[in-house]
C-alpha cells in the first residue's frame, strides 16, 4: 500500500526576515504555518504598542509632580504640557500608517520602539537636572514643553502596529486580533498611571511622601521604561517579520477622503477615543485643581493622584472589546448612540459633583464615562466596515460594477478610514485639554496676581469650580454626537428622502 504524503504549506523568506508568500485566508496555510507566525508577531507588536501608549501619557503623571521637583507651573501651563504630546501623537498617526508598507513591519517596529528612548532619556536626564532648575521660569516651561512633545512619538505607534498586524491575519480573524492589539496598547495608559506615581517616590520616607509637598525622583519616571524599550526593539528585530506584499494603498486613502461618511465617523471617534485619551491625560490634573480641600484631607490620595487615572484607563481599555462584541449582536450604531447618551448624562452628574464639592460623585461619574468611551471605541470601529460594505453594494446596484472588485475597493477604503479616524479621534484628546486650559485661565490669572503664598492658595481654593465651564462644553458635544449617530445611522422616517440614512443597513 502506498502512502500519500501531502506537502505542508510553508513560507518563503528572504534576508531580513521578509516573507514573500503569505496567504492567511488559505485555511491549510493558516493552520500549518500562518497562525503561529501571526501570533508571534501579534505578541511582540502588543508589547511595543503598550510601551508606546505608556510613554505617550507619561506626562499626565509628570506634571502633577513638577512642583515637588522644584519646577512649579501654572495650571494653564501644565495643560499645555499634557496637550502637546497628545497633539504630536495625533499628527504622527497618518505617516506611521504608511511607514509599515514602506519599511516593513519588523524594521518599523524596531525604529518606532527605539524612538521611545528619546522622551524617556530626556525625562531621566534633562528634566530633573540642576541646570533646568536654575533657569528662569519661561525657559523652564519651553524646555519642558519640548521634552513633553517628544513623548508624542508613542502616540503614532498605535497606527503602525494596527496596520502591521492587519496584514498577518485572515479576514475572519482580523477583528479579534486587532481588538487584542488595541486593548493591549490602551492598557499602557493604565499601567503608567499605576506604576509611575509609586516609582517617583522610591527612597522617599513614607511619612514624608504623605505630605502635600515632598521629594520626588522624576528621573525614575523615565529610567524605568528604558530597559523595556530596549527589550521591545530587540525582540522586534530578532523575532518579528515583514510581509512583501503589504503595500501602502494611497489611492484608497485619497478615495476615502472624498466620502462624507469618512468625516462623520471621524467626528464620532473624536467623541469616543478622543474622550478616552483626553481624559486619561487631563483627569489627574483636573482633580488636583478642582478638589483641593478633599485632597488636603486625604494626603495618600493626593500623593497617588495619578493612580486614580489608572482606574479609568483600565476600565476604558477593558470595555473596548466589549463594545465591539455587543455591536456584533445589536449593531454598532445603537451601542454608539447609547454610549454618547450615557456620557452626556454622567457629564451632567460630574457637573453636579463639582458644584456640590462631592469628589465621590465626580470621580464615579468619570469612571462610567471612561467605560462608555471605551465601549464606544469598539462600536465605532465596528461601524466603519459595515458602512463601507453598504456603500459598495449601493454602487453595484446603481452603476452595475463588478461585485467582487467593488467589494474589495470599499474594503480597502474602510481600512483607510480606520486609519484616518484614528488620527482625527486622537486629536480630540488634544481639544479636550485645550478646553480645560481655556477654562482654567481665569483662576490662573488670579493666582498669578496674588502676592503671597497664602493668598495664592486661597484664590485657587475659591476657584475650584473652574472646570464646570469645560464640562458644559463636553456635555453639549455629546448631545451633538448622539444626534449625529441617530440622524445618519438610525433614523428611519424623518426627512429620509432629503438626507438618506443608513438605518436599513443595520450599521
Amino acid at each position: 500500500m502506498t502512502a500519500t504524503i501531502e506537502s505542508t504549506p510553508a513560507v518563503t523568506r528572504r534576508r531580513g526576515r521578509w516573507i514573500d508568500d503569505w496567504n492567511p485566508d488559505d485555511e491549510a496555510f493558516w493552520e500549518a504555518t500562518g497562525k503561529r507566525i501571526a501570533r508571534k508577531n501579534l505578541i511582540f507588536s502588543i508589547f511595543a504598542e503598550h510601551l508606546g501608549f505608556a510613554i505617550w501619557v507619561l506626562w499626565s503623571v509628570v506634571v502633577i509632580n513638577l512642583a515637588n521637583a522644584g519646577l512649579p507651573m501654572t495650571l494653564s501651563e501644565t495643560f499645555w504640557l499634557t496637550a502637546m504630546p497628545n497633539l504630536i501623537g495625533s499628527a504622527l498617526r497618518i505617516p506611521y500608517t504608511f511607514a509599515v508598507p514602506r519599511f516593513g513591519g519588523r524594521l518599523w517596529t524596531v525604529v518606532s520602539a527605539s524612538l521611545l528612548l528619546i522622551p524617556a532619556l530626556l525625562l531621566a536626564v534633562l528634566v530633573p537636572s540642576g541646570w533646568l532648575a536654575s533657569q528662569a521660569h519661561d525657559t523652564q516651561f519651553w524646555v519642558l514643553l519640548a521634552c513633553a512633545a517628544t513623548a508624542g512619538v508613542g502616540g503614532g505607534n498605535f497606527s503602525s502596529s494596527m496596520a502591521n498586524i492587519s496584514f498577518f491575519y485572515p479576514e475572519r480573524k482580523k477583528g479579534f486580533a486587532l481588538g487584542l492589539n488595541a486593548a493591549g496598547g490602551n492598557l499602557g495608559v493604565a499601567v503608567v498611571q499605576l506604576v509611575v506615581p509609586l516609582v517617583v517616590i522610591i527612597g522617599v520616607p513614607a511619612a514624608a511622601a504623605k505630605l502635600p509637598q515632598h521629594e520626588v525622583h522624576l528621573a525614575y519616571a523615565g529610567l524605568i521604561w528604558i530597559p523595556f524599550v530596549v527589550v521591545a526593539a530587540l525582540c522586534a528585530w530578532f523575532f518579528m517579520d515583514s510581509i512583501t506584499h503589504a503595500r501602502a494603498d494611497a489611492k484608497s486613502y485619497v478615495s476615502a477622503l472624498r466620502h462624507g461618511q469618512t468625516w462623520i465617523m471621524s467626528i464620532l471617534y473624536i467623541g469616543t477615543f478622543g474622550s478616552f485619551i483626553g481624559y486619561s491625560f487631563a483627569l489627574p490634573l483636573v482633580i488636583k485643581n478642582t478638589f483641593p480641600e478633599f485632597l488636603a484631607q486625604n494626603p495618600f490620595i493626593a500623593t497617588y493622584l495619578a493612580g486614580l487615572g489608572f482606574v479609568g484607563a483600565l476600565i476604558g481599555s477593558v470595555a473596548r472589546p466589549f463594545g465591539g462584541w455587543l455591536s456584533d449582536r445589536i449593531g454598532g450604531a445603537r451601542v454608539t448612540l447609547w454610549c454618547f447618551i450615557g456620557m452626556g448624562v454622567f457629564t451632567a452628574l460630574a457637573i453636579v459633583g463639582v458644584n456640590a464639592h462631592s469628589f465621590a460623585l465626580f470621580f464615579g461619574s468619570y469612571m462610567v464615562i471612561f467605560m462608555l468611551s471605551g465601549a464606544g471605541n469598539g462600536s465605532t470601529y465596528r461601524m466603519i466596515p459595515v458602512i463601507f460594505g453598504e456603500l459598495g453594494r449601493k454602487e453595484v446596484a446603481e452603476k452595475g460594477t463588478d461585485k467582487a472588485a467593488t467589494a474589495l475597493k470599499f474594503k480597502r477604503e474602510a481600512a483607510a478610514v480606520i486609519g484616518i479616524a484614528g488620527a482625527i479621534g486622537a486629536f480630540g484628546g488634544f481639544l479636550i485639554q485645550v478646553i480645560f486650559r481655556q477654562a482654567s485661565l481665569g483662576v490662573t490669572a488670579k493666582v498669578t496676581a496674588a502676592e503671597t503664598l497664602a493668598e495664592k492658595q486661597a484664590v485657587a481654593a475659591a476657584g475650584d469650580d473652574w472646570s464646570t465651564s469645560a464640562l458644559y462644553v463636553f456635555l453639549a458635544a455629546y448631545v451633538v454626537f448622539a444626534f449625529m449617530t441617530w440622524f445618519y445611522y438610525l433614523r428611519r422616517s424623518f426627512a429620509v428622502t432629503r438626507v438618506p440614512s443608513l438605518a436599513h443597513a443595520g450599521v
